[in-house]
């Protein structure tokens, strides 16, 4: 199969249980179905496309109907945001991996050391911790969704911002 490397920029969003990719002008909603060997099952605004994604480490290549695409980590880092002096955590997944099992929801008081969900990477299982005292503001992931390195998963807040 003869592919076509795409230069075109390509900004990968969480949104809820899939992504938003801004390409160019255009925005669409990406859903990841299925994952396996490096075979993707996607939702493209809603249509079903497969994608076939190899590494480096630090690119991935992800080809989609004869076009290949190079996804390099932009250089926002880790987001943490400060409002006032409230401050706000956001949990991210370690390596790629399924949420096999959510043991929270937003708006519940959580206690720094507890277990809020649990991944499943490399057959191996990941407990997601608090790393501090505070509620639940946004809980990104649901038991059973595919998550790659550093999506954040869950948002802890202070009490007082609740």
């Amino acid at each position: 199969m003869k592919s076509q490397l795409n230069s075109t920029d390509i900004d990968l969003t969480p949104n809820g249980k899939g992504y938003l990719a801004i390409i160019g002008d255009k925005t669409v909603s990406v859903e990841i179905l299925h994952s396996e060997n490096g075979r993707l099952d996607l939702s493209l605004d809603g249509q079903r496309v497969t994608a076939y994604v190899s590494s480096d480490g630090a690119k991935r290549w992800v080809t989609v109907g004869g076009q290949t695409f190079v996804l390099t980590k932009s250089t926002a880092g880790t987001r943490r945001a400060q409002h006032g002096h409230h401050a706000q955590d956001e949990l991210t997944a370690p390596m790629p991996g399924q949420v096999r099992a959510v043991n929270v929801a937003e708006g519940d008081s959580v206690t720094k050391g507890q277990t809020l969900l649990v991944l499943e990477a490399m057959k191996m299982e990941i407990r997601v911790s608090a790393p501090r005292d505070g509620l639940v503001g946004k809980l990104l992931v649901q038991q059973g969704q595919t998550v790659e390195r550093e999506q954040v998963l869950i948002e802890i807040v202070d009490a007082l911002e609740g």
